[in-house]
């Protein structure tokens, strides 16, 4: 089984930063790739980044240059660093890994939200 913890969310203005992390219990390198997505109220989960194995990245174009999606040299850990916040960011920020045997495994999630 594979737990998978996030953590750094928080309260912050906007045009402000914060660093979500997912820590994972086995290294990152088991999953094809590891995901950020976010969900509001109201609205649908959306994936925001992800990272594969092999270190190529991707983002959701509403946060393309201000996200940054990156993993810890031990690989156990993946981060979504994210600047310039507005408040349409504000959402409940979830990790999810990819293992190649086609199970998803979540977290819990982290609340993030950006005032005006």
């Amino acid at each position: 089984q594979v737990q998978l913890v996030e953590s750094g969310g928080g309260l912050v203005q906007a045009g402000g930063s914060l660093r979500l992390s997912c820590a994972a219990s086995r290294s990152i390198f088991n999953f094809n790739r590891v995901c950020w997505y976010r969900q509001a109220p109201g609205k649908q989960r959306e994936l925001v980044a992800f990272i594969t194995s092999g270190g190529s990245t991707a983002y959701a174009d509403s946060v393309k240059g201000r996200f940054t999606i990156s993993r810890d040299n031990a690989e156990y850990t993946v981060y979504l660093q994210m600047n310039s916040l507005k408040p349409e960011d504000t959402a409940v920020y979830y990790c999810r890994a990819d293992s190649p045997d086609y199970t998803n495994y979540w977290g819990q999630g982290t609340q993030v939200t950006v005032s005006s």
